[in-house]
């Protein structure tokens, strides 16, 4: 029984005052960086809004930051990082609709896919090359549609053009 509560007292304890300073404040920059995106989609009334932004940013920052924490190399994260970048693919794939000749919702899954870059980049410790991006992604969502909405040809609507 000594064996078993050692084992637990083991598995169970927190890290380190440092490795849990890197996971906090990493786990919360993925939130934050995903929740910007994810406000701008939400506003706008789209599928995939704040929850799901985050949620994403989240995941894929903790897919590659447990492997790191846990001591596994740099080379076998690769191959977590390939696995986010495919099964992404598989959620924004639900966010594309087709209607005809019209698709709708390449906007959404590119928005989720560049979240999930931004997550990873949080997760490998890569806050400011994160940071940078999310605040090129929101101006793309945020202010591109605005500037299109003023060129005749682009005046359709459609959901790019939000």
């Amino acid at each position: 029984m000594d064996e078993v509560a050692r084992t637990l007292a083991s598995e169970l304890a927190l890290p380190d005052i440092a490795t849990m300073t890197v996971i906090l404040v990493r786990v919360l920059a993925a939130a934050m960086l995903g929740g910007i995106i994810g406000w701008e989609r939400e506003r706008k009334g789209r599928a995939a809004g704040l929850k799901t932004h985050i949620l994403v940013s989240v995941g894929s920052a903790l897919f590659v930051l447990a492997p790191e924490v846990a001591g596994i190399s740099g080379g076998d994260n690769t191959r977590v990082m390939q696995g986010i970048v495919s099964g992404i693919g598989f959620l924004g794939a639900g966010a594309i609709l087709r209607d005809g000749m019209r698709v709708e919702g390449l906007t959404t899954a590119a928005g989720i896919w560049m979240t999930a870059a931004i997550g990873m980049a949080v997760g490998m410790g890569q806050e400011m090359l994160a940071l940078l991006t999310t605040l090129l992604a929101w101006l793309v969502v945020a202010a591109v549609p605005k500037l299109m909405s003023r060129m005749p040809a682009h005046r359709d609507g459609g959901e790019d053009a939000d």
